[in-house]
């Protein structure tokens, strides 16, 4: 789907002014035990030096299990010095984040409908049609 990418974009921005964004592969894993059925999408993000982190891959492998468990649409980055470009240092202390798990969150007031995350929700539909139950989107520059 052409323009996954820039949706993808579009949508961290918004989830981010919203509020509706969780940032780390620890903070996601509480709020997935905490509330799952508020969490809308989830972006995992690793570098080519990241696929060796055996650690990380574990996280990686629970996080979609649970996903595709709770019908949470999953997709990977694998850029996140682009993904931190997209969504900065943590507001409160200003240092960088753990962007390797990225979770998008329902926000509180009813209505809200995101142009960019249904995009992305029929991309991952399309995707899984395919076979392909984590596509790979490459957010532009």
């Amino acid at each position: 789907m052409q323009g996954a990418g820039t949706a993808l974009r579009q949508l961290l921005v918004s989830a981010q002014r919203r509020g509706c964004l969780t940032a780390g592969v620890y903070e996601s894993a509480k709020l997935m035990n905490v509330d799952p059925d508020n969490v809308a999408f989830c972006v995992l993000a690793a570098d080519e030096e990241d696929e060796g982190d055996i650690a990380l891959q574990i996280h990686f492998t629970l996080i979609q299990a649970f996903c595709c468990e709770n019908d949470i649409d999953i997709v990977r980055v694998n850029d996140v010095a682009k993904l931190a470009a997209v969504v900065g240092p943590s507001e409160e202390s200003g240092e960088p984040r753990d962007l390797h798990c990225i979770l998008i969150t329902n926000p509180t007031e009813d209505g809200w409908k995101d142009p960019a995350l249904e995009k992305l929700n029929l991309f991952c539909e399309e995707s899984r049609n395919v076979n392909d139950w984590v596509p790979t989107i490459t957010l532009p520059e």
